[in-house]
């Protein structure tokens, strides 16, 4: 049992939580996941990691509801426990791998769009951590559901918000103050862009033809976190990949966000499932060991 050491409402259906969980605190990496069951019977969710504590062993989770399971995670409080807390899972983000001399000589932008803010927040922290500045943009529709703003703002270079509808921050999408960021001068080697699938697609198009290299994270799109039920399966270039095996990062200028956008919404479907295996074959699943 994974006891749940914190629990917090960050704002309407979007939850933190603290969770004692030694081994895995032990060797997880920004970009990983955690896989979590709140009860012997409950669903498996994939996590991104939000933050972590080697020295307390805690990981940091922060869930949206958005269906049965994460309703009933809400519903736990400091005290209880998790009966599975799976991981780490998927690879790290890039930068773990990068040299840090060669890190520090980059500018580096960071785009967050709602509850993709959790999964920014340990990325921008670890840069700091060995040195390295970042900006940051974080995008709300509106000031009620921003989150993690002053935690980001502890670790951003710079941190710029904006709200859709303009009450808080700079007003607009996350494009536009990227856009402005780049008319006041500013110029970036490589962007990391997190959120739901529409913005991460309109930004990448924008990098695009500013000339930026953008990273996306598909943790979006996740649903068992193994490769099993083929919902993550989405074409990077001419290559069919799975977000939680291959993933979840990948060139954000080579996936196909359209595709991926119509697999979700067949995949919420059981009759769509099944028309999915069946137009894709082998390659519906990935991970299982008997697919290519």
């Amino acid at each position: 049992m994974f006891k749940i050491l914190r629990a917090e409402e960050l704002t309407e259906n979007i939850f933190l939580m603290e969770v004692e969980a030694k081994r895995v605190a032990a060797h997880c990496l920004p970009g990983q996941f955690v896989i979590v069951r709140g009860s012997e019977d409950g669903e498996r969710i994939p996590l991104t990691i939000c933050d972590y504590d080697r020295e307390k062993g805690t990981i940091t989770i922060v869930f949206q509801i958005v269906g049965q399971g994460t309703l009933f995670l809400s519903n736990l409080k400091a005290g209880d426990s998790f009966t599975d807390f799976v991981g780490p899972l998927g690879c790290p983000s890039e930068f773990c791998d990068e040299d840090i001399e060669s890190l520090k000589k980059k500018s580096i932008l960071f785009v967050a769009g709602g509850v993709g803010t959790a999964p920014v927040y340990p990325q921008v922290k670890w840069l700091k951590e060995h040195g390295v500045n970042a900006d940051v943009v974080v995008g709300a529709k509106t000031k009620s559901i921003l989150i993690l703003e002053k935690e980001m703002e502890a670790v951003a270079g710079n941190l710029y918000v904006t709200t859709d509808d303009g009450s808080y921050g700079r007003s607009g999408m996350v494009t536009k103050t990227v856009e402005d960021l780049v008319a006041e001068g500013k110029k970036y080697d490589v962007c990391v862009t997190i959120g739901p699938m529409i913005m991460m697609k309109f930004v990448c198009k924008l990098t695009e033809k500013l000339g930026i290299p953008t990273v996306v994270s598909l943790n979006p799109i996740m649903v068992d976190g193994t490769g099993m039920c083929g919902a993550c399966r989405v074409t990077v270039g001419d290559e069919v990949k799975f977000a939680c095996v291959d993933g979840p990062e990948f060139d954000g200028h080579k996936v196909n966000f359209d595709e991926a956008m119509r697999r979700q919404t067949l995949y919420k479907t059981e009759e769509g499932r099944a028309f999915l295996a069946a137009k894709e074959g082998d390659t519906h699943h990935g991970g299982c060991g008997n697919c290519n």
